[in-house]
């Protein structure tokens, strides 16, 4: 499991890779997950948190509403009880458990989201999930949790995605970026490519040092510095 430290302490670990990443963020005996992967990544999950010693988790934040990072969210919540926050543009969404629109970045994309998207959104539910804490443009703060964790809306890849901010040094982003692509950053998929940009620009704004996305590995400032760049 990939782990960072930030330079308070903070632990950020990462219990999920492959289809869809998942972190667990740590501050002394206090956790918050974000993300939760998919179904049949819940027994790897659970072996990995149970191996970090993790017993109770103090919050879960769904980074947006779509199945790859929510569909464990309520069998998570059933055994961990965790204040389950979320983008308050999906907060209906996720209580219906139904994903939120997906959009194409680029011309292929575009494409396919025309030609298949009404046969696509259908099919990639998951289980209702109520929010806690819905994040609206004004953002939220952990530390009631005893958490060292800002959430900042992050709109663009979807309408309600949601950043956490921990320590001000490293942001665990969703979709909000991809760490596919060697050099860049730019999701495939994005409802609104404009938004999303200027939500690159407020995570660039955090001064974090690091990005970890929902897919694919860790993107560094530099990179979503050159990135913003070319989109501006």
């Amino acid at each position: 499991m990939r782990r960072l430290v930030t330079p308070r302490g903070l632990e950020v670990v990462q219990v999920l890779g492959g289809r869809a990443n998942a972190f667990l963020v740590r501050e002394g005996d206090r956790a918050l997950l974000v993300d939760t992967g998919r179904t049949r990544a819940l027994p790897r999950l659970l072996r990995r948190l149970d191996a970090l010693g993790v017993a109770r988790l103090d919050a879960l934040l769904l980074t947006h509403a779509h199945f790859d990072h929510a569909e464990n969210a309520a069998a998570l919540r059933d055994r961990f009880g965790p204040v389950v926050c979320g983008g308050a543009p999906e907060a209906d969404q996720l209580a219906r458990g139904e994903g939120a629109p997906i959009g194409g970045t680029n011309a292929a994309t575009r494409l396919v989201v025309r030609l298949f998207g009404c046969l696509v959104e259908g099919r990639l539910g998951f289980a209702p999930i109520a929010l806690d804490r819905a994040v609206g443009g004004d953002g939220d703060d952990l530390a009631d949790l005893g958490l060292r964790v800002r959430l900042v809306a992050v709109p663009g890849h979807t309408p309600g995605s949601v950043a956490a901010i921990v320590d001000d040094d490293v942001a665990v982003a969703g979709d909000a970026l991809f760490g596919v692509f060697p050099g860049a950053c730019m999701p495939p998929w994005g409802a609104d490519v404009a938004s999303l940009v200027r939500s690159w620009d407020r995570l660039l704004a955090t001064g974090c040092r690091l990005f970890l996305p929902g897919h694919g590995r860790p993107v560094t400032r530099a990179v979503l510095e050159r990135t913003a760049a070319g989109r501006a």
